[in-house]
């Protein structure tokens, strides 16, 4: 038993800022065991990252300082902007209630600290639409409502924390009994088990100090990889929704009434200014339509929870293959061989979506027609990769990411940013490859990649031949209109303005460092179509070419004359046809069409 030197009869605002991230530490050891043993409320697999990305916000925004109240309140406030997942929310809305009951920004003793965990129980409850115990709603309370019993026996923080640590082990132990999903997985709640294991980080921390605390820490690590069978559960809801919502005067009750018939597992957190939605919907677009009245929606998140549960039980390959949205890859193709998909985003005036999830390409194309407004894109945050990383490297052996050209968006520099940590602290091998094309180009990359994990070829195989199948990828497209493209500034203005004068069609491809380029020019759309067939036919007398594939923008007639004379060329039907990304289209305008082919 740890000895212990003195009595800790207050705490202020450093050592709670400390012991918080000591929790917060416990499970970033234990993410993978968390996501292994996630059942309820879906199989999903993503307990661990979403409590994860919770702490990890806590751990980028504060600084640490003596006053409490404050310190608490910035803990919350981070909690609540990076919060992912029901257990993330519940948590970061029971940090809110925390701080917002503390009284003093002086040190806190134990009756203060009782009291206000106490009543930061009844926060956690009220966001949820409909709570359910045995899960992390429980422990919270259990353990809270213990803490709350024992205030005025000890006059000891560490005798405190660890005697209550030890009911929260008791109620944990329990959630199996209290839910037939967990009983039939034989597995404790995943949130719950997080919650526990941050009350684990805060109670060695004071025991053991920081440094014991996290020796500890990754010494348990090793030994707890629990063996776990879980039932495949129909999912009644295919995506995991969430948004963040700013604005004054914010109702989250409102909130809550008025988007609760577009799905389940809905929890509303937050505060008047700040609001944390979370619900599992089939239609993630209009749950963020209807958000969108209440205040700006600053972030979105949208999961796959059918993709995430075949993962975890029907995983086909060791390797995960990672891609942005504007690979164009039908959904078909990206299920079939389970690519994980970070989108970009578009912005129309204040109005924020995310590629090909918030918005389809014909909303799109609709909108850029009639808008005022011009379109634009940004790249995923690295923040976005990295908890994608964090996830996939909880079930696969390595990861190869393959994005759109640096030379168009630095979404490539935003994955590798990304990777780095995940790299260094889990050991996985993560490769981040600059396609240098983009659309139908990335995509079959992609799809040759795809094709080489199935055919059981190796990570290190593969890597070599990546460069080989980068420079034998190309694209050709044609524009019918260079009005889009003046406006993103992507052309020079005299050439935009002398082609508008003559009303040329260009035709576009992709150099050696992937930037964009203007190869052949035309008087007409179908003159411009001609010269890239005969152009691809004469690459194809001198190499044959192993796939193709044609996407366009709202131009169905021009990508099948293309996909009549391509077989012509190749003897082949093309690998796909589809609408190219909203957020490509944001740079090019409609009517755009690309034929992208590989070569053998």
């Amino acid at each position: 038993m740890t000895e212990i030197v003195e009595k800790i009869k207050e705490i202020d605002g450093k050592q709670l800022y400390y012991s918080f991230l000591a929790g917060a530490q416990r499970i970033f050891d234990q993410q993978k065991l968390l996501n292994k043993i996630n059942v309820f409320p879906v199989a999903d697999a993503d307990t661990g990252t979403n409590l994860a990305s919770t702490m990890r916000s806590i751990m980028d925004a504060i600084i640490p300082t003596d006053n409490l109240k404050q310190t608490a309140a910035a803990l919350a406030d981070a909690a609540l902007n990076g919060a992912r997942g029901n257990s993330g929310i519940i948590f970061a809305q029971f940090l809110y209630g925390f701080s917002n009951e503390i009284k003093t920004d002086r040190a806190m003793d134990i009756p203060s600290f009782a009291e206000s965990m106490k009543k930061a129980v009844s926060y956690a409850y009220d966001a949820i639409a409909n709570p359910i115990e045995g899960t992390i709603l429980t422990v919270i309370k259990e353990w809270a409502d213990y803490v709350y019993l024992l205030k005025d026996r000890f006059d000891d923080f560490i005798k405190l924390l660890v005697e209550a640590y030890n009911k929260a082990l008791e109620s944990l132990a329990g959630t199996t009994k209290k839910l037939e999903a967990l009983a039939r997985a034989h597995v404790v709640d995943a949130g719950a088990k997080g919650f526990v294991y941050w009350l684990e980080g805060i109670k060695d921390f004071f025991t053991l100090g920081a440094e014991k605390s996290m020796i500890k820490g990754l010494t348990e690590t090793a030994t707890t990889e629990e063996s776990v069978v879980m039932p495949h559960d129909v999912i009644t809801f295919r995506f995991c929704t969430e948004a963040l919502i700013s604005g004054n005067q914010l109702d989250k009750h409102k909130i809550r009434n008025f988007i609760q018939h577009c799905g389940d597992s809905l929890v509303v957190a937050g505060t008047s200014q700040k609001v944390r939605v979370h619900i599992h919907t089939d239609f993630p677009a209009e749950v963020f339509s209807q958000l969108q009245q209440f205040g700006s929606i600053t972030y979105q998140k949208v999961d796959d929870m059918v993709m995430q549960n075949e993962i975890q039980f029907n995983r086909k390959s060791d390797i995960a293959l990672v891609t942005d949205s504007t690979s164009d890859l039908p959904k078909e193709m990206i299920d079939q061989y389970q690519i994980h998909v970070v989108p970009l985003s578009l912005h129309f005036g204040d109005s924020y979506f995310l590629d090909r999830l918030t918005i389809n390409p014909p909303q799109f194309y609709s909108m850029i027609e009639k808008s005022e407004k011009n379109a634009s894109s940004s790249q995923p945050a690295s923040k976005e990769f990295q908890n994608k990383f964090e996830y996939l490297t909880t079930h696969y052996n390595s990861i190869i990411g393959i994005h759109l050209s640096h030379g168009l968006s630095g979404t490539y520099s935003s994955s590798d940013r990304g990777s780095k940590d995940v790299i260094q602290h889990s050991g996985k091998r993560i490769d981040v490859i600059n396609s240098r094309n983009v659309s139908g180009g990335l995509g079959l990359i992609l799809l040759r990649v795809a094709r080489a994990v199935e055919a059981g070829i190796s990570h290190e195989k593969i890597m070599e031949k990546m460069d080989e199948w980068v420079n034998k990828s190309m694209i050709r497209v044609s524009v019918t209109t260079l009005k889009y493209i003046v406006r993103t500034g992507r052309l020079n203005p005299l050439k935009s303005f002398v082609g508008r004068m003559l009303d040329l069609n260009p035709v576009i491809t992709m150099d050696a460092e992937g930037k964009a380029v203007m190869i052949r020019k035309s008087f007409s759309e179908m003159g411009s179509m001609k010269k890239i067939i005969r152009d691809i036919a004469g690459i194809a007398e001198k190499q044959p070419i192993w796939e193709y594939s044609i996407t366009h923008a709202n131009n169905p007639a021009t990508a099948k004359w293309y996909a009549v004379e391509m077989e012509k060329i190749t003897g082949k039907k093309p690998a796909f046809i589809d609408h190219a990304s909203p957020a490509l289209v944001a740079n090019t305008g409609p009517g755009v069409t690309c034929i992208s082919f590989m070569l053998e």
